[in-house]
């Protein structure tokens, strides 16, 4: 169980690392997606392992580094590299440095993923705002005793990613000339990828993507009144009448190719996200 003490001390280390630098907003960078933050200047680098009680990051394309610094102006701290359920880490752990954003201040969260498409009408290098998710990972971060100073015991999850984040998002991607699409992310808890016929339940229970992240943070964000922001980078088709199957190094060099387009886009919204939006 994560305790207030362990987020403090990590935070605490964090902060000596920095000359009186805040930070508001949070990124999380999925596979492949992680040169967003060598784009931070002036950039305080942290290796994971130094952090107190912070996982290290065992994936391919993961850094496992924190990055603060400014981008766009705004003052941001980015996981160039996540953890996950799968890794063997408790949901709690994947979780953490959730919570240790919000100690240093964030308030509103980018979190990105690799993904497959499940709606026949997405396609490889594709763009989708999150606008809900459902959980097929078995837990939940908030399971066990709850901390009322960290948030509530049954945080409302009806409108678990931003609203005004999401329009703003798909104001600037008309103004870019990008692409997105909207839908749902099912998060699973892998690491194997799914079958013909769990991609075909997956995507009758209302699910437009699919991926093994996202869903556990999102949950402790909220819980913590953090306003969270999806996108999706859609690497690959996970269509049950069309599924040939997917490699890891297939999702990564898919990432890559898009790599540009992204980290243009979440610039673009970095530069324009208001002060103290509200989460509706």
């Amino acid at each position: 169980m994560t305790t207030r003490v362990q987020i403090k001390e990590a935070a605490d280390y964090i902060l000596k690392q920095l000359s009186n630098q805040q930070v508001d907003v949070g990124l999380i960078l999925g596979s492949g997606l992680g040169d967003l933050a060598d784009e931070v200047e002036p950039a305080v680098r942290i290796d994971y392992e130094k952090i107190p009680s912070f996982p290290t990051s065992t994936v391919e394309g993961h850094a496992g580094r924190l990055v603060i610094g400014e981008l766009e102006g705004r003052n941001v701290v980015a996981m160039q590299g996540r953890f996950h359920f799968y890794e063997g880490y408790s949901a709690q752990e994947v979780t953490f440095p959730v919570r240790v954003m919000k100690e240093l201040g964030v308030h509103t969260l980018i979190v990105t993923n690799a993904c497959g498409g499940m709606n026949p009408s997405f396609r490889p290098g594709d763009l989708m705002l999150i606008t809900d998710h459902i959980n097929i990972t078995g837990t939940n971060p908030l399971i066990g005793p709850n901390d009322h100073e960290l948030g509530t015991r049954f945080p409302d999850m009806s409108q678990a990613y931003s609203q005004s984040l999401i329009h703003l998002a798909k104001t600037i991607a008309q103004k870019e000339d990008v692409t997105v699409h909207e839908g749902v992310y099912t998060g699973i808890s892998g690491p194997s990828f799914m079958t013909t016929a769990e991609l075909s339940m997956l995507r009758n229970l209302g699910g437009d993507v699919v991926g093994m992240s996202t869903v556990p943070e999102v949950i402790v964000a909220r819980h913590a009144e953090i306003q969270v922001l999806g996108i999706s980078c859609i690497t690959d088709m996970a269509v049950a009448d069309d599924h040939s199957g997917v490699s890891h190094e297939e999702v990564m060099e898919t990432a890559a190719k898009t790599k540009p387009k992204f980290i243009n886009y979440v610039r673009h919204i970095l530069g324009e996200l208001p002060e103290g939006v509200s989460h509706r």
